[in-house]
């Protein structure tokens, strides 16, 4: 190990020449974790390159009347124990070289240095295509213009525009949270058609701003700034500055605040917005600018910029904050190091951490930023599909060819041509292909348990809601709940004095228009039909009072349960028609009615399974089995019971324009099944829960594209 990193076998190809940094170089001294590095800037390209003393003390000895050998040995007599071995100083005059920092005294220098700088433009053109969503146009420089007017806006960065700051900001949030309900109902419908122009436009003020704040902070610290331009966000011009000459900056603070520069004079001007916003008229363009300025600073902050696993704001500031420059270059750098080491068993490369702990912080960032990238992407792409179909399938596109088919392409001809590969070529194509045939027969070929989940309810097949069909006083509960009652069953008695009295007077009334009747048969025959009729209203309404008094005994109309927690507290009260007093429930049979979105009930009709098995919350260790299930014909809407929705603690969502809190925001299906054992399910009438419908073991690849073709199915109508 020792050995291969002392001496290289591509040493006799820089022995003998003759180089030297060249002139234009600058060179800064930086600490990171305690540990001094040098940092080496083309101020021509503003590329910077960082390496450690002991590579700054071989490189700063370079010249023309030197050869790389003589340096080399120079270094060694000097520096025993830190002097870096042959293959670093052949790994680091390669990277110093292709960023054009050294310089050669002879004639085809120059040509070299045109073919670097080209081959470098290609690959940035590459770069581009490769990160289109966030494609970089330079346009002008904005620092003679900055310099210019540093003086009038850079006494704002200091202890005085801190305190403005704080000041303007905590009225901000204090102005925000007193209007908190008026912003949610303006979120809603930030997306409207009639406000893209108004978002676009605040987006547009917002970001400049953004952009200003990051090249001033840039120029009071000293550093230039000399790009400034359109980037295309996600195919949305919005502007940019370069303000990577902070990088070279001594002090970790100052780098911090260049990269937090954005966001600080975002928060400020949103602020402003926010008591702008709030004390202007509303609907005028005025207050639709401001709305859309504060939108734009909340929702781009937390997304993107203050977010390191993208390459914005919050990126750089983490990377200074844990002292790690180019930490997305390293983070990649450390896995790629990995598998060429442990899976490919390449000897001679070195890992870009320089400890443990910065080992296990790239690759976490590495692993995390490729998860977060690909989540974030995939949200935006089918954000947009959902409203521009046309323009999402080709952002689509573009991102599988970029994403997917060029570094497929790169990685097989990595493996067929790579240099580092020569003596283990062998064994890494036989690793891929190994690592290939096992994600095959994980994804295509063994099938893993298929189940799907599904909410539902608790119901007896037989059950009625106790109700009061007359008012009345409760004057005695005459059968104990929770016990079982029988059919006609009297359950509780009411009074109603007032029926008593209503019966009397119909009574009386009756038998005033019988003796009538009888007069006008013998006298006046023209009042015969008239009386009549008013005779047989007469009964009517005898009739329908003697019923209520009837209904003042509440019986059972079925056998069952009779479930009625809390009706002795209604004794000696008064109830109105209609009143609620409990249900009675049939234990002999239980069902559990479940609701099956559409894409599952394929697998209910299709009866791919003989049983499935329902837990309820607070009961998650016992299991109870569920058989015989039968559909509803049709899409149903209505949900069972409301405790299913959001608004009832359920998880599925509902029309938020109907107020019964029952209608699903998706139609659903119906599914019944039975429990085998009703015996034990007595009092679990109305209990939500989870049903597992276990299906037959299945791939995970075809799964996961029956998934996604519904999906586009259902939302896109492919």
């Amino acid at each position: 190990m020792e050995q291969a990193r002392t001496f290289s076998e591509s040493w006799h190809r820089v022995a003998g020449q003759r180089i030297q940094l060249r002139p234009g170089v600058q060179v800064q001294r930086q600490q990171f974790r305690g540990e001094r590095w040098f940092v080496l800037q083309n101020p021509l390209a503003n590329q910077f390159f960082r390496i450690r003393p002991e590579a700054y003390e071989f490189v700063s000895r370079l010249s023309p009347h030197k050869t790389v050998e003589e340096v080399w040995q120079e270094c060694l007599e000097r520096f025993p124990d830190s002097a870096p071995g042959q293959e670093a100083v052949v790994q680091l005059l390669a990277q110093l070289y292709h960023a054009n920092l050294l310089q050669y005294e002879i004639a085809p220098d120059a040509e070299q240095l045109f073919q670097r700088q080209r081959k470098r433009q290609q690959q940035e053109l590459g770069m581009k295509w490769l990160n289109i969503m966030f494609m970089r146009f330079p346009l002008l420089d904005p620092d003679r213009f900055l310099v210019k007017t540093l003086p009038f806006v850079g006494w704002l960065i200091g202890p005085i525009g801190m305190l403005l700051w704080l000041i303007v900001v905590g009225m901000g949030i204090k102005t925000g949270m007193e209007h908190s309900s008026e912003l949610l109902d303006h979120t809603q419908g930030v997306l409207a058609p009639g406000n893209l122009g108004w978002l676009y436009l605040g987006m547009i003020i917002i970001k400049t701003i953004h952009e200003f704040g990051h090249a001033y902070f840039c120029r009071k610290f000293g550093g230039e700034v000399h790009i400034m331009g359109i980037m295309l966000m996600i195919f949305t011009p919005v502007p940019f500055v370069d303000a990577t000459a902070s990088w070279g900056f001594r002090s970790r603070k100052q780098r911090v605040l260049v990269g937090c520069a954005g966001m600080i004079v975002e928060l400020f001007v949103a602020s402003i917005a926010a008591m702008v916003w709030a004390n202007s008229a509303q609907g005028s363009i005025l207050n639709s600018v401001m709305f859309n300025m504060m939108f734009i600073a909340s929702v781009s902050t937390l997304l993107f910029n203050l977010n390191p696993l993208m390459r914005f704001d919050g990126y750089y500031i983490l990377s200074d904050l844990l002292e790690i420059p180019n930490l997305n270059q390293r983070s990649t750098g450390q896995l790629l190091y990995w598998i060429e080491r442990h899976a490919f068993g390449v000897k001679s490369v070195t890992s870009p951490a320089h400890s443990k702990r910065e080992a296990t912080w790239l690759a976490t960032y590495g692993v995390s930023s490729l998860i977060y990238r690909t989540i974030v992407f995939a949200g935006i792409i089918w954000f947009i599909s959902d409203k521009w179909l046309l323009l999402g399938m080709t952002m689509a596109a573009v991102c599988l060819f970029t994403w997917l088919v060029v570094p497929t392409y790169k990685f097989i001809k990595y493996l067929g041509s790579s240099p580092k590969l020569e003596r283990t070529r062998s064994r890494a194509i036989a690793v891929v292909a190994v690592t290939a045939a096992v994600l095959v027969l994980l994804l295509a070929v063994i099938p893993f348990p298929y189940y799907f989940r599904a909410s539902g309810v608790v119901q007896a097949k037989q059950w009625s809601q106790i109700i009061t069909e007359a008012s009345g006083e409760v004057m005695e509960v005459l059968a104990e709940p929770g016990k079982p009652v029988k059919a006609g069953q009297a359950l509780v008695r009411l009074e109603n004095p007032e029926l008593v009295m209503q019966l009397a007077q119909a009574q009386a009334t009756k038998r005033e228009v019988e003796d009538r009747l009888r007069a006008a048969m013998q006298r006046d025959a023209a009042a015969v039909e008239p009386l009549k009729k008013r005779l047989e209203s007469s009964m009517k309404l005898i009739t329908r009072i003697q019923k209520e008094e009837q209904n003042l005994t509440v019986r059972a109309r079925h056998d069952g349960i009779w479930v009625a927690p809390g009706v002795e507290d209604l004794q000696q009260r008064i109830v109105k028609r209609g009143s609620p007093l409990g249900l009675l429930v049939n234990p002999e049979q239980f069902e559990f009615s479940a609701t099956v979105m559409q894409e599952d009930v394929d697998r209910i009709f299709k009866r791919e399974f003989p049983y499935a098995e329902v837990r309820l919350p607070g009961d998650a260790e016992v299991t109870m089995r569920v058989e015989h299930f039968r559909v509803v014909p049709g899409e149903q809407k209505n949900l069972p019971t409301s405790a299913l929705g959001w608004e009832g603690g359920g998880d599925i969502a509902i029309n938020t324009r109907e107020s019964s809190g029952r209608v699903a925001a998706e139609p659903f299906f119906a599914v019944i099944g039975q429990f085998d054992e009703p015996a034990d399910f007595a009092l679990l009438h109305g209990r939500t829960g989870k049903v597992r419908f276990k299906l037959e073991s299945e791939p995970l690849l075809p799964r996961w594209l029956r998934r996604l073709g519904q999906l586009l199915q259902k939302r896109f109508h492919f």
